[in-house]
């Protein structure tokens, strides 16, 4: 069982909380092997829009497989966010050192800039925030306008909304864009969010159409996308030639052939891996690609 637990700060936004915490519980009712928890200084904790929270005071025990996600809260500037204590930000640094996974949503981008958790990483927060949150942490890389960003697992997203977009990129990192796909769709959420992260979840950036035919394609391969799934195979299963296919392909993802789009999908699940300790070469054989170099190609065009 993995643990997805939520440090909740006073004033925080509703939706912050409630976005990510769909997204796990909507997949661990799906079979994933996820357990919420809520985890707060206080076991009473009022929330921005005036519906107070019950919290644990102590959190589980949290292996490198767990996520701590701090969702923002209702605040003018970063400077006037409430005070947590020590305890709070030992248990950010301390999950983290061991290898597991923090995120933050909005200002929650402060709380682990405070636990030292930004410092030489990018990171991202909503837009009114974001040339403050560069003032007081000189030694993180802030980008801005950009949906979310993830870095040596630190992750960070814009706000409210967008939150939930961060919680279906980890979820595709960790069980493929099908399994974030069939999330989304339960949960009858816009399949795409504009951003311009790069690390951005494929079916997330691609998905914003309305071409049935190019969406069963697009389920076949996000189904099997390490494995080989020859044009003429794909054209045959969704009863279109290869031609048609390709042309409403590339005009419903904006330039992206179906092997492309394929492509799209093996270097995301690859670089989770890889930044995940996986060597290049193992992880180019585990996306299926058969000769390493062409994850090291597409690695190289892809930071260009």
């Amino acid at each position: 069982m993995n643990h997805i637990v939520f440090f909740l700060v006073p004033g925080l936004h509703l939706l912050d909380l409630a976005g990510p915490a769909q997204v796990f519980s909507t997949a661990a009712d799906s079979g994933y092997p996820y357990e919420l928890s809520y985890v707060a200084e206080r076991t009473t904790v009022p929330t921005a829009q005036g519906l107070p929270l019950t919290a644990r005071l102590d959190p589980p025990e949290l292996g490198p497989r767990d996520l701590i996600v701090v969702p923002g809260w209702r605040c003018r500037t970063l400077a006037a966010s409430p005070a947590v204590g020590q305890d709070t930000l030992r248990l950010l640094r301390d999950h983290h050192d061991r290898g597991g996974t923090v995120a933050g949503v909005c200002a929650g981008a402060d709380l682990l800039g405070r636990a030292g958790l930004l410092d030489g990483r990018r990171c991202t927060t909503h837009h009114d925030v974001q040339d403050e949150l560069a003032r007081r942490y000189p030694k993180a890389t802030v980008v801005r306008d950009t949906l979310f960003t993830t870095d040596d697992r630190v992750v960070t997203s814009a706000g409210v909304a967008s939150g939930i977009d961060l919680a279906l990129h980890l979820l595709a990192g960790r069980h493929g864009p099908t399994a974030a796909a069939h999330v989304a769709q339960d949960m009858v959420v816009y399949a795409r969010r504009n951003g311009g992260e790069p690390q951005a979840s494929a079916m997330l950036r691609y998905r914003s159409h309305l071409d049935d035919t190019v969406h069963r394609a697009q389920d076949l391969l996000d189904a099997r996308f390490d494995r080989p799934m020859p044009l003429p195979a794909l054209a045959t299963a969704v009863g279109v030639s290869e031609r048609t296919l390709t042309r409403l392909f590339t005009r419903a993802t904006g330039g992206l052939t179906p092997l492309r789009y394929q492509q799209a999908l093996r270097l995301e699940r690859a670089e989770y891996l890889i930044g995940h300790g996986t060597t290049v070469d193992a992880a180019a054989r585990a996306v299926g690609f058969e000769d390493p170099r062409m994850l090291r190609r597409l690695r190289a065009r892809d930071t260009r």
